[in-house]
């Protein structure tokens, strides 16, 4: 049997080689990995030099190296910011957005590929989920988003399935006192969600009314960044923006069948209360004094 780090270094000689990371010319197109994933970030909305070797984790010389190959291919054009001449600007020729085009039919196709060895395909993009958002877990970002949005959608939609899943009567968002959204954006509220990469990995309502008091709602984390801190970095900023608006006591609900959520509270210094409301669905009470 493996040991855990054989396991672990087996699953990376796997993926270098399914990936094609060590090829000359990935997926076929004339190029290695490393420029292909800088035309990538570029073609995907990334035009800061900076922002872009922050992205990809790239030293200031290998980044230089790879733009200048790109701009010799024709493939890319670099200026000037227009507030700030330090700052370099790039975007893709025609011909860089034909080559991005073509990278993005032949990534997909191999991912379609991918997916298409395993049976039980949601299984497997869950796993990818997993180890994607260990790998990623410095570039998890949490921002304010509206809660109606997409992805704040996404994340409300994923955590009524698993309350309905994990409730032994189920879970009806109509029965619930489900906020309205008016309540959970600036200066009432917020709402807070942690994003990776493009993937919605969790969030957390602040359900204000303008007075001191306001509740913490919607508290969800995606089961691949479970076990990453994640539940405790949106419980944190959410209380952060609560003190932003003058929110002097916080309360919450809860329900016992979500044992780990009891848990992060008891431990971040929430108090358990009486029951303050006739939501039908929680059965556990909590509040905190910033």
């Amino acid at each position: 049997m493996l040991d855990p780090v054989s396991r672990v270094r087996r699953f990376n000689r796997a993926v270098t080689s399914a990936v094609g990371a060590l090829d000359n010319s990935f997926l076929g197109r004339g190029r290695p990995l490393g420029a292909a994933r800088v035309l990538n970030a570029i073609g995907h909305g990334h035009a800061d030099v900076s922002g872009i070797r922050d992205y990809l984790g790239l030293d200031s010389g290998l980044m230089s190296r790879l733009l200048r190959s790109l701009e010799d291919e024709g493939l890319i054009e670099t200026t000037a910011h227009k507030d700030d001449a330090r700052r370099r600007i790039i975007r893709l020729t025609p011909a860089g957005r034909r080559e991005f085009n073509a990278y993005e039919a032949l990534s997909n196709r191999q991912a379609e590929d991918f997916l298409a060895r395993h049976a039980q395909r949601e299984t497997l993009l869950a796993a990818m989920d997993m180890i994607a958002s260990v790998l990623r877990h410095d570039g998890i970002a949490l921002h304010e988003a509206d809660p109606r949005s997409d992805e704040a959608r996404y994340c409300l939609g994923a955590y009524y399935a698993e309350l309905a899943r994990r409730f032994s009567h189920g879970f009806d968002v109509k029965l619930s006192r489900d906020p309205d959204a008016k309540d959970m954006v600036r200066p009432r509220g917020t709402f807070i969600v942690a994003m990776s990469d493009g993937l919605p990995l969790g969030c957390v309502g602040l359900k204000g009314s303008g007075a001191e008091q306001a509740e913490i709602k919607r508290l969800w984390v995606a089961p691949a960044a479970r076990g990453l801190g994640l539940g405790r970095r949106l419980m944190e900023a959410a209380e952060n923006a609560a003190r932003e608006l003058g929110i002097a006591v916080l309360r919450l609900d809860t329900n016992s069948a979500l044992a780990e959520a009891g848990q992060l509270y008891r431990k971040s210094g929430w108090t358990e209360i009486p029951r303050f409301n006739d939501d039908p669905y929680p059965d556990l009470f909590f509040e905190k004094r910033l």
